[in-house]
């Protein structure tokens, strides 16, 4: 089974959202994937997904359950497949905690540009659409292996 994993600052806005959106349209493509999702930093260890997060995956119709957010570890490189970031900060911080890349799993989620963190910009609907655009673009590129893993 191919494994994603999706890392933002805290895990408790972009990298969830990204985790239960990529799940939401697994679902709808009859996909089978294991998908999560971890923070860089520690300063949100344990928090649940932030408020406004879980607000505008209920209103997109995207199911989400209750979490806690984690960070990202050494294990979970050679556990992943794929692992997706928000922006340059986290794949500095990704580099930090792992050291190196070398079968070049970490990439940016857009291919052109750094998702959004509505944390600082409160504005959800533009972090939701870049992180849709991002696992429709992603979930594009990853289908040829998901069908080889099924």
């Amino acid at each position: 089974m191919l494994k994603i994993l999706f890392v933002c600052h805290g895990n408790i806005c972009r990298s969830p959202m990204a985790e239960f959106i990529m799940k939401d349209l697994c679902r709808k493509q009859g996909y089978t994937m294991e998908v999560d999702s971890v923070a860089a930093t520690y300063e949100e260890i344990g928090n649940d997904m932030y408020y406004p997060a879980r607000s505008k995956l209920k209103e997109k119709g995207i199911p989400f359950s209750k979490r806690q957010a984690r960070i990202l570890t050494k294990s979970d490189y050679q556990k992943f497949d794929h692992i997706y970031y928000m922006d340059a900060e986290n794949r500095r911080d990704i580099l930090r905690i792992l050291g190196s890349d070398p079968q070049h799993k970490v990439q940016r989620l857009l291919p052109d540009r750094d998702v959004s963190d509505p944390w600082w910009t409160d504005d959800f609907e533009t972090a939701y659409q870049d992180i849709w655009e991002g696992c429709i673009y992603r979930l594009k590129q990853l289908a040829q292996m998901i069908d080889a893993y099924e």
